[in-house]
């Protein structure tokens, strides 16, 4: 995308939008030259706002007289729904039947009708860019340009708060947060590597990069609810592939681990797709020097955290 449209998202957005910080992990021990991009501080708890923002901003206002919606497991329906309701006009979002109660709850709080389906409809709408019988602009959560702008002008702010930074890792469900910060990087400083980070029951761009070209797994839910999916979405297999550094797989021990840590040690609250860049970089595989983690969101069941802080 062209790093122009990156900055008219940017100036879209207006104060429901955060310049969010970028905090060292655990700055007492220095145990290592990670960073932390805290997106979990949006309004809405996740990065999403700025891609839903922005597509709202850039759509024609025709466009959006009857309202919108998307197809989200929690975060881009509550970024769509705070939109929306600040333009004053409806929002539905279709949210698989495993989306976890806290994310349900605050997408309803902002006055989105939810429509749930099992997993494979739910899969199905995001492949097909619409759902029968419900009306509005549809607003894809990954592959949007404007969404992908938005989400891009958290790469913008890496490189303007640790212009030395020598790798980003980014969460990876659909791929349009990674592939929008690593489009914008790759125009201002290339020799940045952008890495991907999965977990183990959902690692599909894992699976394409080993197959060359997007393949179906065995998508497994677990806590880590804000990423992974059956397959890549054809759309976005050539900017991941042609984008991004590599595919990082942790273990959901080792997502637990890094939530645990940045809760004890920066006393931050992470989702599990949230944790799972920290993993991956505590873990060695995107090399070393100065890295940035995207910590993506913080909208994780109280129930769920409860249990993963008493392992």
């Amino acid at each position: 995308m062209a790093l122009q449209d990156v900055r008219r998202a940017r100036e879209s957005f207006d104060d429901s939008v955060l310049r969010t910080p970028l905090v060292r992990f655990d700055p007492v021990s220095g145990e290592s030259d990670v960073y932390l991009k805290l997106e979990n501080l949006q309004p809405v708890g996740s990065f999403k706002t700025r891609g839903a923002g922005a597509a709202l901003a850039m759509a024609d206002p025709e466009q959006l007289r009857v309202g919108v919606y998307t197809a989200s497991a929690g975060n881009m329906a509550q970024g769509l729904a705070f939109n929306a309701r600040r333009l004053g006009i409806p929002c539905t979002s279709v949210v698989p039947d495993h989306a976890p109660e806290t994310k349900l709850a605050a997408i309803r709080r902002l006055g989105c009708r939810i429509v749930s389906v099992p997993f494979p409809r739910w899969w199905r709408t995001i492949q097909e860019h619409s759902y029968p019988g419900i009306e509005g602009h549809f607003v894809h959560p990954v592959s949007d340009y404007w969404v992908m702008a938005g989400n891009a002008t958290i790469g913008l702010e890496i490189l303007e708060d640790l212009p030395d930074v020598d790798a980003i890792v980014v969460p990876y469900g659909g791929g349009g947060l990674s592939c929008g910060i690593a489009s914008a990087v790759r125009q201002l400083r290339p020799e940045v590597k952008v890495w991907a980070a999965e977990v183990e029951t959902s690692a599909a761009l894992a699976a394409a990069w080993e197959a060359g070209s997007p393949v179906e797994i065995d998508y497994r839910p677990s806590f880590v609810d804000g990423i992974g999916s059956g397959s890549v979405l054809p759309e976005m297999w050539p900017l991941a592939q042609g984008l991004l550094a590599g595919a990082v797989v942790v273990s959901l021990a080792e997502a637990r681990k890094a939530l645990r840590l940045l809760l004890e040690r920066n006393h931050i609250l992470a989702e599990g797709a949230g944790a799972v860049g920290l993993a991956a970089a505590r873990g060695g595989a995107v090399g070393g020097g100065k890295i940035a983690c995207v910590v993506s969101g913080g909208n994780i069941d109280s129930s769920r955290l409860v249990e993963i802080l008493q392992e």
